[in-house]
């Protein structure tokens, strides 16, 4: 299991220590894979974009009509966190649906 979000993140830090076995990558430094986020896009859609983000509001309006996979590859904050991937499965998010789903 691979939890993507950012280490200073405190809702990536509460499931990163929820979820002790998953492994963290922070999306700042290391990235998410293009076919990864491509995958997560078709699976969530425009939820994988946090537009409540300071990166999003920080976007003129140009760059926000932009393809959320190109905004997502070039600023990879914007990416709702965290992600989890186990296998083939995809969680979105720490709310309590997903704890449930993985407790």
């Amino acid at each position: 299991m691979k939890l993507y979000g950012l280490k200073n993140c405190d809702t990536c830090r509460k499931a990163a220590k929820d979820l002790t076995g998953a492994q963290f990558v922070d999306v700042r430094n290391d990235g998410v894979p293009t076919d990864l986020m491509a995958a997560a896009y078709e699976r969530f859609g425009d939820r994988l974009v946090n537009t409540r983000s300071t990166t999003w509001r920080g976007l003129s309006e140009t760059d926000r009509k932009r393809p959320a996979l190109d905004l997502l590859a070039q600023h990879p904050t914007l990416m709702k966190r965290p992600l989890i991937v186990d296998g083939d499965k995809m969680w979105l998010g720490w709310d309590k649906k997903v704890q449930a789903a993985l407790a």
